[in-house]
């Protein structure tokens, strides 16, 4: 499972980059579409994904590498399929209060 870093409010140095690369993954519809399907299911695969959302299972792994990078979502092998499932870590801290409070100055 990916993890991020927790910022400390005196750790100028935090990669800010890696909350920009999040809340891009974030504004496209399809991938907000996506995190839906995988809250609705648990997990996923590209074939089942590919049924709910009528795209093609190329753009769908496209946008899941998005997200995987993201570390919004995480990722299993079984046999020849990978599933995907929500990173619940890396989502609740990016709703959390305390990144609201980071960036307040709080």
């Amino acid at each position: 499972m990916n993890s991020l870093p927790s910022p400390s409010k005196s750790d100028a140095a935090f990669p800010f980059t890696v909350y920009e690369q999040q809340f891009k993954a974030l504004a496209d519809s399809q991938r907000l579409e996506i995190l839906h399907h995988i809250t609705a299911a648990g997990s996923v695969c590209v074939c089942d994904l590919t049924e709910r959302m009528n795209l093609p299972q190329s753009k769908l792994s496209y946008h899941l590498k998005i997200l995987l990078d993201a570390s919004l979502i995480d990722r299993e092998k079984h046999g020849t399929w990978n599933y995907y499932m929500l990173n619940d870590q890396a989502l609740n801290h990016l709703l959390s209060e305390e990144l609201c409070c980071l960036f307040r100055g709080k």
